[in-house]
């Protein structure tokens, strides 16, 4: 078993659906397709990344959302905004739903400013809702720590069930809803540290490195050709996208034995006296649909321990709270997870 600094995700290249597979020829197989497409697409602009675009994909299946923490000009705005260029309306005709939006979070702004807010007309002397940029498939919540508990309170509600109360009327958000928000981790004058509740509705909270030499050289050779690119790149459906998470979670089995490891791993780090708080109950229950994605993502219509492995450190990282004086949340995962993922191997042998 490997711990968060040496896990690394299956390079995208390698993704490519094998004949032999047990989705192969599967109503499946096309959804798998879907999401590929997503991930190529955004490959071709965002270089040096496939294991946060990776993840990002998994996520935006999994409906959840993910928090960034990075430096200036590390590509998160090419990401959110390849991904959401990626995804077309279809048959989808409302209007104010757009592709991609991007809100800098400043300690001035108003919930109204993410929100919308109604506006009087003149001419029928009546008031009309105007659409504020959380109306989006793919949002970009830039330096999201940077705002005041008001507007992360409205961020929340959107977040958790995708609609926003304005003067006590409630509108509802489209269901590809995916928030991408970042926060600087060394630029932390003036912030609001953002509360465990709403760190909790982030499934994955990623901390991204500078890229490799190799990539930021290609970065610098392709950077026109990228630019260009806008309007010539595959893309798909928001139906279809839905289509996709809808297939994944009725065909990708999880077993009993999954879920009673992920249980046991809980309770081993609630039980700990090295962790002073424990993840939460929904923590995993947002996890099982991103487990189904990452084991479709890999050809299989069923949950292994690798896609435990895979993703257990990045949504367990951001909601543990270790006890003074512990710094390694690698090794505290690792010691709680090593019994339940064993158990898992013997109950995986014995079927």
């Amino acid at each position: 078993m490997t711990s968060d600094s040496t896990v690394e995700l299956t390079e995208v290249s390698k993704l490519d659906s094998d004949e032999n597979s047990p989705i192969a020829h599967s109503d499946l197989a096309k959804s798998v397709a879907v999401l590929k497409t997503l991930i190529q697409t955004v490959k071709q602009q965002v270089l040096g990344r496939e294991n946060v675009i990776e993840l990002a994909i998994i996520a935006l299946i999994a409906d959840g959302h993910i928090l960034l923490e990075d430096y200036p000009g590390s590509g998160k705005t090419t990401l959110a905004k390849a991904l959401g260029e990626a995804i077309i309306n279809g048959c989808n005709n409302e209007e104010s739903i757009v592709p991609f939006r991007r809100i800098q979070f400043t300690p001035d702004l108003l919930p109204s400013d993410i929100t919308g807010v109604p506006v009087f007309d003149s001419n029928s002397s009546t008031f009309y809702f105007r659409h504020g940029p959380l109306f989006a498939h793919v949002l970009l919540a830039d330096e999201i720590n940077r705002t005041s508990p008001k507007v992360q309170s409205a961020m929340l509600e959107a977040m958790g069930e995708k609609q926003v109360t304005v003067d006590n009327v409630t509108y509802p958000l489209d269901d590809l809803f995916f928030v991408i928000a970042t926060q600087n981790p060394l630029d932390l004058v003036g912030t609001y540290p953002l509360p465990s509740p709403q760190l909790d509705r982030f499934l994955f909270k990623i901390t991204m490195e500078h890229i490799d030499r190799e990539s930021e050289l290609n970065v610098l050779d392709t950077y026109k050709e990228r630019r260009d690119l806008s309007g010539q790149l595959k893309t798909v459906t928001r139906d279809e996208v839905l289509q996709a998470r809808k297939q994944i979670d009725s065909e990708v089995n999880i077993s009993p034995a999954i879920k009673t490891a992920l249980v046991d791993i809980s309770r081993n780090l609630r039980n700990d006296d090295r962790v002073l708080q424990g993840n939460s109950t929904r923590s995993m229950v947002l996890l099982l649909p991103a487990l189904q994605v990452s084991a479709a993502l890999r050809d299989r219509n069923y949950v292994s321990a690798e896609d435990m492995e895979i993703l257990l450190p990045r949504v367990l990282g951001h909601r543990i709270e270790l006890a003074p004086g512990v710094s390694d949340l690698a090794k505290v995962l690792l010691d709680n997870m090593r019994d339940p993922m064993e158990h898992l191997a013997k109950c995986t042998l014995t079927r």
